[in-house]
């Protein structure tokens, strides 16, 4: 009884003498000692000493106790009990934001080494509980917020690299350019105001659900040629259609691209916005009113294609005798997965034997596939769409158009695939 009246957590129970403490501290009890251990109005020798409690519950109530010394903490940071340490961490981190990079004194300078073992912790869920609390803390130290950003588990990287003020743009683009982890690019992405030198090393990586992000993102500084260069490269991500149409202060250019390639719903967005420069708004309703037209001569073309893909072969050559065999019906064709009339009437246009480009396409050569295509006259879009959806070329490795219309390989270049292909074909 006697010991039970004197403890109580906080100061208004009755104070224990210096005595009794260290009476106490060594008590068989774990719960008396665990009670010690949240008091606050202890000599700090006393909860030093209960650090090195063989009572893993005793050192947890210690962990939270912000009376723990520094010195305390420190050996509790290296504790061999996960849940000690995932404590320590979150009460640590709050003690952060009171630290001035000015101060040397030794609980600052302990405090900071506290910091870097957590951040090197062997267990995840410390280092996570370290990264939620310190994400937003501008002055933390920055050696822990790098290593944190370069974690290898993405539970942990993620809110510094999503919302840390303390990293620089140097440290993102290091970042960048040295992580293999799946997912780096996505937070960077979203963070709050990143910087053109930082969205550019983004766009360079070519991670299509980061580019979506960045996208969405209001407060990236995207420049106008990494904008421009997005675009060409966006009519097949439909990912980034949608945010495309909502980014805010849209050039003329951009808009009018953009205009020739979104759904009819995303397109109807873009003629609503009050938000985009007249000039801007006219470039996209001098491009609806074409894509209409287009779309209703398309159309024509279409219905005599319906009846006739399911022939393949035979269709497309029926078409091309008639002179009808074109660019849009081997859209039509392709979208409809019809690969014979797609294969059959690329040859027939380039005058060549089916077999050869079938050979291209079941290779996966880019640079054959899009030979198939120029040699065909066909555009290169077309060229890449015939990449992407016949010969199932990835889109990291399908070759694009040049400045959003242009073949990317040079005449030369392709009339040398066609004749490999040729060859191919014989043997």
């Amino acid at each position: 009884m006697v010991v039970k009246g004197l403890l109580g957590r906080g100061g208004k129970d009755k104070a224990v003498d210096y005595e009794d403490a260290k009476a106490l501290a060594r008590d068989k009890d774990a719960k008396v000692r665990e009670a010690l251990a949240a008091r606050q109005d202890i000599k700090p020798e006393i909860l030093y000493f209960l650090a090195e409690d063989p009572a893993p519950a005793v050192r947890r109530v210690l962990a939270i106790n912000p009376a723990t010394p520094r010195p305390a903490d420190l050996i509790l940071a290296r504790d061999g009990d996960e849940d000690v340490r995932a404590t320590l961490a979150q009460k640590i981190a709050t003690l952060v934001p009171g630290l001035t990079p000015e101060s040397r004194d030794k609980v600052n300078q302990i405090t900071c080494e506290i910091l870097e073992v957590l951040a090197r912790d062997q267990a995840t869920r410390v280092r996570r509980f370290l990264s939620e609390a310190l994400k937003e803390v501008a002055n933390a130290p920055p050696s822990v917020i790098r290593r944190l950003a370069n974690d290898a588990d993405l539970v942990v990287s993620t809110p510094v690299l999503r919302y840390s003020p303390v990293l620089t743009d140097e440290d993102l683009l290091d970042i960048i350019a040295h992580s293999a982890v799946p997912g780096v690019l996505r937070a960077i992405s979203r963070r709050n105001g990143i910087r053109a030198p930082v969205v550019d090393a983004v766009v360079a990586a070519d991670d299509e659900q980061a580019m979506a992000l960045l996208l969405a993102n209001p407060s990236a500084q995207i420049r106008e040629v990494t904008l421009d260069r997005i675009v060409d490269r966006a009519a097949d991500m439909e990912s980034w259609h949608a945010p495309l149409a909502k980014r805010p202060g849209l050039p003329v250019n951009a808009a009018r691209k953009i205009a020739r390639f979104v759904a009819r719903d995303l397109l109807q967005l873009l003629v609503d916005r009050k938000d985009l420069h007249p000039d801007a708004i006219a470039a996209v309703q001098s491009v609806v009113e074409k894509r209409i037209a287009e779309e209703e001569t398309e159309g024509k073309v279409a219905d005599d294609t319906e009846q006739d893909t399911q022939s393949g072969r035979e269709g497309a050559t029926r078409l091309h005798q008639e002179g009808k065999l074109g660019e849009a019906g081997l859209m039509q064709a392709m979208s409809s997965g019809d690969r014979e009339f797609v294969v059959a009437g690329v040859a027939l246009l380039a005058g060549l034997k089916p077999l050869v480009v079938e050979k291209a396409i079941s290779t996966q050569s880019a640079k054959g596939v899009l030979s198939m295509a120029w040699k065909a006259g066909l555009s290169a879009r077309f060229a890449e769409q015939l990449q992407l959806r016949v010969a199932k070329i990835r889109p990291k490795d399908a070759l694009r158009p040049r400045g959003g219309e242009s073949y990317p390989l040079s005449q030369k270049d392709m009339e040398w695939q066609i004749d490999f292909f040729r060859d191919l074909a014989k043997r």
